[in-house]
Order: C-alpha cells, then structure tokens, then sequence
C-alpha cells in the first residue's frame, strides 16, 4: 500500500558529501539501493528514503523495480537535478539492439529523460562469445544523445575494463563492484581511481555481516554509533561511493547519518584487518557470473 508523504521532504540533517565524476557532475557519496526490494515494496522505500534525505537512488533493470522507482521519484515533489538516479543494463539485454532498446525502456519506466548513471550490470565473459564489450557502443549512444550523463561499468574486474577501454570512443566514468571490510577489493579501486573513474561499492554491510561483527560492533560502542554505520564510514573515508539498502525508516536514517563522527587511525586498521580476500566475497564472481 502507498502511504503518503511530504511533498517536499525535509533534508537530511548532515549534507551528503559528494565526488565529482570525470563528466564534471557531482555524484553524492551516500545513496539508497534497491537490490532485492519486491516491486510491490519499492515505491513506499523510495518515498521513505526520500523524505529522509537520500537524493542518490541505485536501480537497475535486473531488479524489476524501476517502474516503481519512476513512480515515486515522479511522485516526490523534489526537482529532478536533486536527484541522481542509476540504473544498469541487464544480461539479457547485451546485443546491441536489445541494449539500447532496454535503455529507452528504463528511462520510460523510470519517467525520466535521462538517468545520471547508467551501467553494464556484468561483463558475462562466459557469454556472448567472450565479448564483454558488446552493449558498450549503446552507452556511448545514451551519452552522447543525453540519455545518460554518465556511463560505467558494474562488476567488471580489471582485465574486463581494459578490454573495454580499447574500443570506447567514451571511457567508462565509473566502476561500480562489491566492496566491503571483508572484501576492500583495494587493487581494484587503486586500478579504477588511478584511471579517474568513480570507485562505487555494491553490499557496503556485506548483505548483513558488517552488522554482526564482532569488531565493527566494539569500535560502534566506543564511538555511540552502529556497526553498520562504522562500515559505512569506512567505506567513504576510502573513496567508495556506498548505497545501502534498508526498507527501515529507522535503519535509513541511522545509515544517512555518517558524518557526525570520524574512525581513528587504529580503528580504521582495524578494520582493514578484517580483509578475507576472495573468502570475504558475498555475490558472484565477475568470471562467472553465467545468468540471464
């Protein structure tokens, strides 16, 4: 059921910092992800998110929900270039004509003329022919044609956006991947922030362990903040731009609101000690990584 809210929602209590894209745009550093919200779930979780100040929302077509995000975005009251919206390519959509048809499908669903990032979900390497490159030229097409303001890739492991980067007459802006205390996936984002790109981090709380664990639990405490809120602290003071999800009013609020405290030098050791490497990894691995 859709329940109502302020046509204007009051904003967050501390600004959400942000990182300029290569593009010049900004992009805000805290945003509210959709990834496994039930399409009958997301218009309620993205007015609630709104209304308390995420103005950075994370949907892709593989997630079912975007005609529910474009409905609640529509219905917010708040401008559009308040807004900075992504959605992503999926698998099946991969040949060139089915990409770039499926990317003028989203920005209908979405009731948008544009979308301020849009991506290529995974490279399927195993797929296509090994072609991770293919829906590449229809990005470039949306970005040209300001469908898009900006384009990256989501998922791509380093040899995978080589191989990108040696066709684009466009470089991917940004490099969306799972990143977490338990998989920093450090080489990576040194590899991305050293190309200028957008460093992006999916699953920030590890689809739930970073609220368990034993030390971010016990660096929250001496802090009078969560684990969960540690974890994101963490992942920002790196360089990662970081999308929770929640379908809490509580739980968003408490993640919004990261910037009223700081990790010392020991805690964020700490924390980096937490790397597991691949164990750490909660998602599918970018080689393998087969569905349509």
């Amino acid at each position: 059921m859709n329940v109502p809210f302020p046509a204007d929602p009051a904003p967050a209590s501390s600004p959400i910092p942000t990182l300029t894209l290569p593009t010049g745009s900004p992009i805000p550093v805290l945003g509210f992800g959709t990834y496994k919200v039930a399409p009958e779930d997301t218009y309620d979780a993205v007015r609630r998110a709104l209304d308390v100040g995420y103005r950075h929302i994370d949907t892709a077509q593989m997630y079912g929900n975007e005609a529910e995000v474009g409905a609640a975005l529509d219905a917010s009251g708040i401008a559009r270039d308040q807004i900075f919206l992504t959605t992503k390519v999926n698998n099946s959509n991969h040949e060139p004509e089915r990409a770039a048809a499926s990317i003028t499908r989203s920005l209908e669903e979405l009731r948008t003329d544009y979308v301020d990032l849009l991506l290529v979900h995974w490279p399927l390497p195993t797929l296509y022919g090994g072609d991770v490159t293919l829906p590449w030229p229809a990005l470039e097409d949306a970005f040209n044609a300001g469908g898009a303001r900006a384009i990256g890739l989501s998922n791509y492991e380093r040899e995978h956006v080589d191989t990108v980067r040696a066709i684009a007459t466009v470089t991917p802006h940004v490099l969306q991947v799972e990143a977490h205390p338990f998989l920093p996936n450090a080489d990576l984002r040194a590899y991305a922030h050293g190309l200028g790109m957008v460093f992006e981090a999916w699953s920030p709380l590890a689809r739930g362990r970073a609220t368990t664990d034993p030390t971010l639990i016990d660096i929250g405490a001496q802090l009078g903040v969560s684990a969960a809120q540690v974890a994101l602290r963490w992942a920002i003071d790196r360089g990662h731009v970081v999308f929770p999800k929640t379908l809490s009013r509580k739980r968003m609020a408490t993640n919004i609101d990261v910037f009223s405290f700081t990790l010392s030098p020991d805690q964020q050791a700490r924390i980096d000690a937490l790397d597991q490497g691949e164990a750490g990894r909660t998602g599918s691995h970018p080689a393998t990584m087969n569905r349509l």
